[in-house]
């Protein structure tokens, strides 16, 4: 593996130094290629537009990150920032300088690369999508075709960009990224495979989240009894991160955990509750959906600003999970049911 490492390393080194001057294209690359962006603006949109691809987004990121946790506690994958820092590799030569970055320093394996995989998961989602509605719409083949390949390409150059923008920022070596992409397309395309995920009951989404939970945390607890320390990254990202600051304790593997439970729980609440209900029966137009997909997307901006301290671990964890759930019953629910109400207010009083 050192041998493949290195080479790694190499191409950080070229991409850093012949790229420099994209470094926030590979920035912006990286922060919109987390599933943050997934839950807070993608799925707002697409939930209000077009139901079914809303709730695939969801179901694709949250299994597809759960399982992206699990492979990193399996795999063991070194980070780029601080394999190079204590390999025995290079020997008595000098090991190759790698700049480091505000969003480098992530605390969990490095293998597979989770931007990668939800990346490619997530577009892998909307493509889908769009050409199922280009289909519906019973578009001409010929642009048909071309809409196929400009999608794709479009889909292949935005994996591509976040695939080197994680190797530029020294947070992934190359044959993470890769194996991200492959494992993200082929958990999108199994999960859209499954109906039962558009009508899934609320014992459904708590049976869910539960199982996954304790699927994660019983996996974890084995580990510890089998003498395998799965936080063994913390230490190296701790000494070798040159800002001690940058090392988020948001980026920890049960951190990650418990938010995307959250989403899911939130989900499930939010499509059962009954002012969901009551707006779903209700006739809205295009327009009037553009309303709640501004709103929602305001809210959740207001949302995200919220942040807390991580000194107590089960207030933060208790915390993430809560504001996870919150951004779910936002656009979901809450937004929805408001805006209808306030225009059912205003209807009543022209009728006086």
């Amino acid at each position: 593996m050192d041998l493949l490492h290195s080479w790694g390393v190499q191409l950080a080194v070229h991409l850093q130094t012949t790229y420099s001057s994209y470094e926030g294209l590979f920035g912006l690359a990286s922060t919109v290629a987390d599933l943050h962006t997934t839950f807070f603006f993608f799925f707002p949109v697409w939930f209000h537009l077009r139901r079914d691809t809303g709730l695939r987004l969801i179901w694709v990121a949250v299994l597809g990150d759960w399982l992206n946790l699990v492979l990193k506690w399996v795999l063991f994958g070194e980070r780029p920032y601080w394999w190079v820092h204590e390999t025995r590799f290079y020997g008595a030569a000098p090991a190759p300088a790698l700049r480091q970055f505000p969003i480098t320093c992530e605390t969990g394996p490095g293998s597979p690369s989770g931007h990668a995989m939800g990346a490619a998961g997530v577009w892998y989602v909307m493509v889908t999508a769009l050409l199922a509605t280009a289909t519906e719409k019973r578009c001409p083949p010929l642009l048909y075709r071309f809409l196929q390949l400009g999608l794709w390409a479009l889909m292949g150059l935005v994996v591509l960009v976040v695939c080197m923008s994680r190797v530029y920022m020294a947070a992934h070596f190359p044959h993470q990224v890769i194996a991200g992409v492959i494992t993200g397309v082929l958990v999108a395309e199994v999960v859209s495979k499954e109906k039962w995920i558009y009508d899934a009951s609320m014992r459904k989404y708590f049976h869910t989240t539960l199982s996954l939970t304790s699927l994660a945390v019983g996996f974890y607890l084995l580990l510890r009894v089998l003498g395998v320390d799965l936080l063994w990254t913390m230490e190296k990202a701790q000494k070798w991160c040159v800002n001690p600051e940058r090392v988020h304790l948001d980026s920890t593997p049960f951190a990650s955990l418990l938010r995307n439970m959250g989403t899911l729980f939130g989900l499930g609440l939010g499509l059962h509750s009954p002012l969901y209900s009551e707006t779903k029966t209700k006739n809205t137009s295009t327009g009037f959906r553009m309303g709640w997909i501004i709103v929602s997307l305001f809210l959740l901006h207001l949302l995200d600003g919220w942040t807390f301290s991580s000194e107590n671990l089960p207030t933060f964890y208790f915390l993430s999970f809560g504001k996870s759930a919150v951004a779910l019953l936002i656009p979901t629910t809450l937004v929805p049911f408001a805006l209808c109400w306030i225009r059912q207010g205003k209807t009543e009083d022209k009728n006086l």
